[in-house]
């Protein structure tokens, strides 16, 4: 469909190119060498990545990248950013004459949000050196041995991946890390680096490294090139552009419609800010509004819901998963909660649970409900479990892993056929990062979202975004098992925590969990961590996930609990009681309206505000990345 340039956002100078499909006409008769890379990465990127020709964001952003200029591609998740900004800085690098050595440090640093996606480059980036040995490439991240890492950086890393918190420890107190001859600066999942509050960490290694915009470029080997940064989001936002005005100088934007500007000086040149500076950046800041706007995902991923009443949740999930390992044995599948206490209830349910529902009475007759392959991934898991999962997972052929949002950005796994939300996303960025994890690089995907009927408001939020989901037939799905040998056919009348498939799967989960001292631990964590969680949805979204709608009995349901927790129970009563109580007083007067003053004054007032709604038992959303 044919592009139409924004009205009254572009300056003079800029472009809109050709439409997509125009553009895909193209770029599907590029190579690699045609973009300029040298034949012996061309045939690294075929050989040990599979990548026979380049990617519509690759084609785009390979060639300005190797011309030097500082970058700012905006592009859907799973479009191959990783081998736009890598490949040109290996045949840079390559090329030097006479050859780089390791004890000339580091020339290019690539900073990423994740431990695991840090892994992820730094295999890709193994593969792409194969035929370059002489290139060294190495990581440092939190959670690893911090010695070690000092003793690789001595002896050198020529390309070196980082965590922020981890870079910046070394940047201050590693006094043999060399990095004179920095020349490449890349923020990967630069929304996400700062979404983890890594913000000032990275001021201050622009700061440290000498890079931000219109600061003098690297000394010693690389001195006679100029200093290029790149930053590579999925999502813009206010940070990203705080980012990008501080540490990008002219930068061409390769943008997520694919559209390419001339670069010009939208960016402010001297990286603070300044009087004019909302002049200058006037084109940056329209393209971050225009971000809340339709997002785009691929044509070939299938985005379905599916309405659950609360209790039936727990049900619900394990009779789809159960259809998709029994419709298809060899495929991977992805499950996101909201904290890591429902990670590890759910992963320990399903990798034990055994039931077999076409034998009622003979206990030695039960198998395994889910046969396959069942990982999990949180952050607050130690840093070599973190490692074998990631690794394990992405080399199974057919298995399934239960996720907090650490593996929702960037993480590439091989082979995603369905992605399932079922803790919902909550901001319709995340949603869009989440189902990312599937239909990569052409690859067809479906994803299924989870909501309960008091959140169905939460579809016509992503329909604002262009994002638009059909229903699930979930009926026809349950209809499909026989029980007790026999199948059973269920009046359309009859409500979905009635029919016989659910009602049993229930009861047999609740015994279960009832009988388990271990489980039923885990299940009440997950209870409480999920009630906290419930109540971080952040502004408009607070309509939609109202803790005042929920039934507190009904949740403990969805864990396989016959009774509700009393501690989450009484806290949860005391918070209406006091919200009842201070209504009243409120009516009577006694909260008289108070003169802000200052900022302190405002967040003050704004969290009085949030107890007296009885919101101010919220700790967040129990996750570590």
């Amino acid at each position: 469909m044919k592009k139409t340039p924004k009205e009254n956002k572009e300056k003079e100078g800029r472009t809109i190119t050709k439409t997509q499909t125009k553009e895909s006409e193209i770029f599907a008769s590029c190579s690699f060498s045609s973009l300029g890379l040298h034949s012996a990465l061309s045939d690294q990127l075929r050989e040990r990545l599979g990548f026979e020709a380049p990617t519509i964001v690759q084609a785009q952003a390979i060639p300005v990248i190797l011309s030097g200029r500082h970058v700012l591609v905006n592009a859907e998740t799973g479009s191959g950013k990783t081998i736009a900004y890598l490949a040109p800085i290996i045949h840079h690098l390559q090329g030097y004459s006479p050859r780089i050595d390791r004890s000339h440090g580091t020339f290019a640093l690539v900073l990423v949000p994740t431990r695991e996606l840090c892994l992820q480059v730094y295999e890709i980036l193994q593969k792409l050196l194969h035929r370059f040995h002489w290139i060294v490439p190495g990581y440092v991240m939190g959670g690893e041995n911090r010695n070690k890492e000092k003793a690789r950086l001595r002896k050198g890393i020529s390309i070196l991946i980082a965590t922020p918190g981890r870079l910046l420890d070394h940047l201050k107190n590693t006094s043999s890390f060399t990095h004179t001859n920095m020349r490449w600066i890349i923020f990967d999942e630069a929304d996400r680096i700062l979404e983890l509050g890594f913000g000032k960490d990275i001021e201050e290694i622009l700061d440290l490294l000498g890079s931000r915009a219109n600061e003098s470029a690297g000394k010693g080997k690389s001195s006679e090139f100029q200093r290029q940064n790149l930053l590579l989001s999925a999502t813009l936002n206010e940070k990203v552009n705080h980012l990008a005005k501080i540490s990008l100088e002219n930068p061409v934007m390769i943008g997520l419609d694919n559209m390419k500007t001339h670069p010009d000086s939208s960016v402010n040149q001297a990286g603070s800010l300044g009087s004019d500076v909302d002049e200058d950046l006037d084109y940056l800041s329209n393209l971050v509004s225009s971000s809340s706007g339709d997002y785009k995902l691929p044509v070939q991923l299938v985005q379905r819901y599916v309405k659950v009443p609360c209790g039936s949740r727990l049900s619900v999930l394990l009779s789809i998963l159960k259809h998709l390992f029994e419709r298809d044995a060899s495929q991977k599948v992805v499950v996101f909660f909201s904290t890591c206490d429902a990670v590890d209830f759910h992963y320990t349910l399903l990798s034990e649970f055994q039931w077999l529902p076409y034998s009622q009475f003979d206990e030695e007759l039960k198998q395994m409900f889910l046969k396959c392959k069942t990982f999990r991934l949180h952050g607050n898991m130690k840093q070599e479990d973190r490692r074998t999962t990631f690794s394990a997972f992405k080399t199974e052929k057919s298995a399934l892993l239960v996720s907090t949002d650490v593996a929702a950005r960037g993480l590439d796994f091989p082979k995603v056929r369905c992605i399932i939300q079922y803790d919902s996303p909550g901001e319709a960025t995340e949603y869009v990062h989440r189902v990312g994890r599937t239909a990569r690089l052409g690859e067809r995907g479906e994803s299924l979202l989870f909501l309960q009927p008091i959140e169905a408001d939460y579809l016509q939020d992503l329909e604002k975004h262009g994002v638009s989901l059909t229903e699930y037939p979930l009926l026809k799905i349950l209809d499909s098992f026989p029980l007790h040998g026999q199948t059973h056919r269920v009046k359309k009348f009859v409500s979905l925590e009635s029919h016989p498939w659910v009602v049993s799967l229930q009861r047999e989960l609740e015994s279960y969990i009832s009988a388990e001292a271990k489980i039923k631990k885990l299940a009440k964590d997950a209870f409480c961590s999920w009630v906290r969680a419930y109540t971080a949805h952040r502004g408009d979204l607070k309509r939609i996930f109202m803790v005042k709608k929920l039934h507190l009995g009904h949740v403990a349901k969805s864990f396989a609990l016959r009774e509700q927790p009393s501690l989450v129970g009484k806290t949860f009563q005391n918070q209406t009681k006091k919200r009842k109580r201070d209504l009243k007083q409120k009516q009577k007067g006694v909260f008289k309206k108070r003169k802000i003053v200052g900022d302190k004054g405002f967040c003050q007032d704004q969290h009085e505000a949030l107890e007296r709604k009885g919101l101010h038992f919220h700790h967040g959303r129990t996750m570590s990345h």
